[in-house]
């Protein structure tokens, strides 16, 4: 049997077909989230339909203090960490109000850069493991439609790449998924372009894959590769004219 995933935040639908993808593999999977009695189904779902063990874990990305007692109480370190912790939020709400901007902030990148630190210190000390996460297009160029949750994610890519610089010769991998539009709770009721939105069982074929074949960033559908190029691209006086 293939070594334990544990997936941080596993309520979302991405995370979802991430944890079947690695089940499917034949993977143990460590289901976290912070009411861990939702993900019951699930649990009996993944045991049902790919015989591999599954165990429910309390988490809350938020209670850092909380987060090294987190990863010593799971019954083994994981082989592979995937943190799909993330909230969009709404970009009038968090300009207007800081606490909402702070959880947007806190949610998309202090909570799961603290998560993933504790992780990353107990795999490097094994001398392996892959750490995976779930941050966003929206942190490569900050955008007027919301520039708050891109922010917090463009913090949590240059995490995920100083971590993946600092690990690179102790035997961790650490991998950045750029999902795109994907079709889940969160965005549901959004206007979105076909081409450019993933299912989210897309997500957990190309973490898979990813991770497989030891890839370091992970763009689930390859067009969004060269989309955020040309963004990335426009010089600052032509892009100010732009609506994004």
């Amino acid at each position: 049997m293939s070594g334990a995933v544990l997936v941080l935040g596993a309520t979302s639908d991405m995370a979802r077909e991430i944890a079947r993808a690695f089940a499917a593999k034949g993977h143990p999977i460590r289901l976290a989230a912070r009411v861990p009695e939702r993900l019951a189904d699930d649990k009996a779902d993944l045991e049902t339909r790919f015989g591999v063990p599954v165990t429910l874990h309390a988490f809350d990305a938020l209670d850092t203090a909380a987060h090294a007692g987190f990863v010593a109480g799971l019954p083994e370190l994981p082989e592979i960490a995937v943190c799909a912790v993330g909230l969009m939020g709404d970009q009038a709400e968090t300009a207007a109000d800081p606490e909402a901007a702070a959880r947007v902030m806190r949610t998309n990148f202090e909570g799961p850069a603290s998560i993933l630190e504790r992780l990353a210190d107990a795999m490097e000390a094994r001398g392996s493991g892959t750490i995976v996460g779930i941050s966003s297009v929206a942190g490569l160029r900050g955008r007027a439609s919301n520039y708050v949750y891109g922010a917090a994610k463009a913090g949590f890519t240059a995490y995920l790449s100083g971590l993946r610089n600092r690990l690179a010769k102790r035997g961790v991998h650490v991998v950045t998924v750029l999902p795109g539009f994907v079709r889940t709770r969160m965005t549901e009721g959004l206007d979105l372009p076909d081409r450019l939105t993933a299912e989210p069982s897309e997500v957990g074929a190309a973490v898979l894959r990813g991770v497989e074949k030891g890839r370091n960033i992970i763009y689930v559908r390859p067009v969004w590769q060269v989309v955020m190029t040309i963004i990335r691209a426009l010089p600052e006086p032509i892009f100010k004219k732009t609506s994004l």
